[in-house]
């Protein structure tokens, strides 16, 4: 660590002092590579945060930043932290109803919005947002000039360097004045059930993440690192964890265009370290054994057994176990006909990778290990700053998240809930005295919401979320997650929800990769046109059947699933059953389908009404 740094605000100059020219980060635009070095990164963040101070934001004002990934969200991210004002990022896949409350519940001033559809929504409820003073639209094209209240980002920087000659020395006056507790930053949590609440993270509860992670060892980044994030800024793990972290270790990072492209972007930046989510690691794995399964006979078997070569392989580096040199020689030969092409895939250089958020398939991780990419694991929340426990690349169990970060204490509750306390926990809720005591307990501990223990070696494994597990009409206590995880294995299952709380069986909803559909329906010999055809097809879903009483195989007879339903549509931010961070909102797809959850049940109500009273 730098002397004297207390905040980021201190790390951003410390690091722009250090690296000067050298590049810090880009973003891919419209095929295009658009960068910025330290100076370039500094200048333009000091004229972004004088700008909106030009026009009145003082220390703890409230700016609304509404917008993809974009060089433009890091101006404005540390130039709001730089004049001591406080950023409140906005998914761009909200509505314009949610966007209204949380402009109104934070009490915004301004808004920095991206483009014109963003504008769009925006001037749709400005006038219910008594507090709005101003729209600030990155795209200068974009900007409705005959509108007052709507400047573009360009104007709002020449403002800001007007500023800047005037009073040489303000922006770094300024965010000096900036203290650990400061509030930084207001996350609206995703909010799988009612209305989002602004979890109140201080430039404190920042600076202290990024310490503890710096402490772990051996280090996850030095400054000859570069990675391409491609997870949205909005996101508290990828603007802690990645965007901060990143800064305090100085690596350059290169932001992907987008999802569609990112393949491609991992190929012409080859990042060493890849930070991604669970669904992420999914996708990659179920793509790779959907191609298998087009594969002759012969070559399935080199798959297969070069996956088993390198499944034990990794087993003993995480046991930390010699490898024998016959297991080295399979293991080269696996390599070099399997896995190296998952890696040249990722640009080639790719060491670790994470799959924090949610449980992961081992056989996955296994998979990704295998290629000499060790998948990190974690757990934390929005209410932690992003981490509370991560594993180490040198000490890691798959299964289990990892020990507590240096400086957490953690323990469990009687009931099994995870409780938390250190640098990283928030303050409380914005505008909810209640809500914020209700999360905590008498001795100051955060209540977390999940199931968990600790193994042997102190490793947290998290076993379900308090109020996901399902408890079955006989009783039965049931961890729906590792039931999901385990379907979501089988490449023609893209999602899977299990269903069966206060029911007598289990259930499940599902979307199907209909690519995957396709291939096995040619091989089955049912004929179809439009491949979405088959998801009436009785010959195919008697093959989805199958698939489900394989998964069931693996299964203890109470988890196994009796009766499942396909949605056609697939499960997204926009259907309103994907978080932002991909998680599922049970409760919105339960009501959703909830015609189609009690078909499945029809014969258990009939059943109920012949039961002896």
């Amino acid at each position: 660590m730098e002397s004297a740094e207390r905040t980021v605000n201190d790390v951003f100059r410390n690091r722009v002092e250090k690296y000067g020219d050298r590049l810090a980060i880009e973003k891919k635009l419209k095929g295009v590579w658009h960068g910025a070095s330290w100076n370039e990164y500094y200048e333009r963040a000091r004229a972004t945060g004088l700008g909106l101070y030009y026009l009145g934001i003082r220390k703890g004002d409230m700016v609304a930043l509404l917008s993809e990934n974009r060089l433009e969200w890091l101006y404005s991210d540390m130039g709001i932290m730089g004049i001591g004002g406080v950023l409140i990022p906005v998914y761009p896949t909200l509505v314009a109803e949610e966007i209204e409350y949380i402009l109104n519940n934070s009490e915004s001033r301004i808004i920095i919005s991206e483009n014109k559809n963003q504008l769009t929504k925006i001037l749709e409820i400005a006038d219910k947002c008594p507090k709005l003073e101003k729209i600030v639209v990155m795209e200068d094209g974009d900007a409705d000039r005959s509108n007052p209240k709507v400047i573009s980002f360009n104007e709002l920087m020449e403002l800001g360097r007007k500023q800047q000659e005037a009073d040489r020395n303000l922006f770094e006056k300024l965010a000096a004045d900036v203290g650990p507790d400061d509030l930084a930053t207001l996350v609206y949590t995703s909010g799988t059930t009612g209305l989002p609440k602004g979890a109140m993270i201080s430039h404190g509860n920042i600076f202290w993440v990024v310490q503890s992670l710096d402490a772990i060892r051996p280090h996850f980044a030095s400054d000859t690192d570069c990675t391409v994030p491609f997870l949205p800024l909005s996101h508290v793990f990828e603007r802690i964890a990645g965007h901060f972290y990143g800064m305090y270790c100085g690596i350059t990072a290169s932001y992907a265009e987008s999802i569609d492209t990112l393949l491609a972007d991992f190929e012409e930046r080859r990042p060493t370290m890849i930070l991604a989510v669970p669904r992420v690691c999914e996708k990659v794995y179920q793509k790779i054994m959907a191609q298998v399964q087009e594969q002759s006979a012969f070559k399935q078997r080199v798959f297969y057994w070069g996956q088993k070569v390198g499944s034990r392989i990794s087993r003993r580096r995480e046991m930390h176990r010699r490898i024998p040199f016959w297991l080295k020689l399979k293991y080269r030969i696996a390599y070099a006909m399997i896995f190296k092409k998952l890696q040249d895939k990722l640009g080639g250089r790719v060491t670790w990778m994470t799959a924090s958020g949610a449980p992961t398939a081992e056989e996955i991780i296994r998979f990704f290990n295998a290629a000499g990419i060790t998948v990190i694991q974690g757990y934390g929340m929005t209410e932690t700053t992003a981490p509370a426990t991560m594993q180490s690349l040198a000490d890691y169990r798959i299964g289990t998240t990892g020990k507590p970060i240096p400086g957490e204490d953690i323990k469990i509750a009687d009931d099994g809930e995870i409780l938390i306390k250190g640098g990283n926990v928030i303050r409380g809720y914005w505008k909810l005295p209640d809500e914020t005591k209700d999360a905590f307990t008498p001795d100051g501990y955060f209540m977390s919401g999940d199931i968990g223990m600790f193994d042997d070696e102190g490793n947290l494994l998290i076993t379900d979320r308090k109020k996901d597990l399902i408890i079955t009409s006989g009783g039965k206590n049931v961890a729906p997650q590792k039931i999901e995880n385990l379907f979501k294995s089988d490449p023609l299952f893209t999602q899977f929800i299990v269903i069966g709380e206060k029911r007598k069986y289990l259930t499940g909803l599902c979307n199907i990769n209909i690519e995957e559909a396709a291939r096995i329906a040619k091989a089955e010999g049912i004929a179809f046109g439009d491949p979405a055809g088959l998801l009436d097809d009785q010959k195919f879903l008697s093959v989805v059947q199958r698939h489900v009483d394989e998964r069931n195989s693996h299964l203890a007879r109470y988890e196994g699933i009796k009766q499942f339903r396909i949605i056609k549509t697939e499960f997204s931010q926009n259907g309103g059953e994907l978080t932002p961070s991909l998680k599922v909102k049970r409760k919105v797809v339960q009501e959703k389908y909830r015609d189609l959850i009690e078909e499945m049940y029809a014969k258990e109500a009939a059943d109920g009404l012949f039961e002896k009273k």
